[in-house]
């Protein structure tokens, strides 16, 4: 058994020796990353709140309907959709630290492994193309129709959900270009 751990080890060391020689992410990238996952925490934490019952501003027929499911399985969805936002927005670390070159150890099946540039480009990509368009889309009109609704939250509750949810319209952008800084730094010796 020690036999296989030690060829196990040396596999592994193997695999991280032959990964190449990437230079480090600028400055300005490494900021950028840690800002589009920071985007995601405003509106994580109010969808929270709001899930776990508190009204939020809503009123008539929409409050009646979250009041339903909230606490309950309202709550569930909420924290369950800003876990995953932010476990997404975190990604974007990968590619200005290490475990975006080399996968880390405790991955099942591709732990220790060089992770190849295009498998975290593409996806970064689309991902930063599609929060663009939708924040864009908020920001230019879907914002204000929504908020235009005669339930929605007015005053002081419409004025704290928005600057909750006006910092993920920067995450797209932010992605985009750590993404092809990324695509820069590991594509560069192909």
């Amino acid at each position: 058994m020690s036999k296989l751990v030690i060829n196990a080890r040396s596999t592994t060391l193997r695999a991280e020796a032959a990964a190449p020689v990437v230079p480090p992410a600028p400055r300005w990238a490494q900021l950028a990353a840690k800002a589009a996952v920071l985007t995601t925490v405003p509106s994580g934490l109010w969808r929270i709140v709001f899930g776990f019952g508190a009204p939020m501003g809503f009123t008539g027929a929409t409050a009646a309907a979250y009041a339903e499911h909230q606490p309950g399985w309202g709550t569930v969805y909420c924290v369950a959709l800003s876990a995953l936002a932010e476990a997404l927005a975190f990604l974007t670390l990968g590619l200005v630290r290490p475990w975006g070159l080399i996968a880390p150890r405790w991955i099942p099946l591709i732990g220790g492994r060089r992770v190849k540039p295009l498998a975290a480009i593409l996806p970064a990509l689309l991902g930063s193309v599609v929060l663009t368009v939708l924040g864009m889309e908020a920001l230019f009109g879907g914002w204000a129709r929504n908020l235009a609704d005669p339930d929605s939250p007015r005053g002081f509750a419409a004025v704290v959900m928005t600057l909750a949810y006006l910092p993920l319209v920067a995450w797209g952008p932010l992605l985009g270009a750590v993404t092809l800084d990324y695509a820069r730094r590991t594509l560069r010796r192909r």
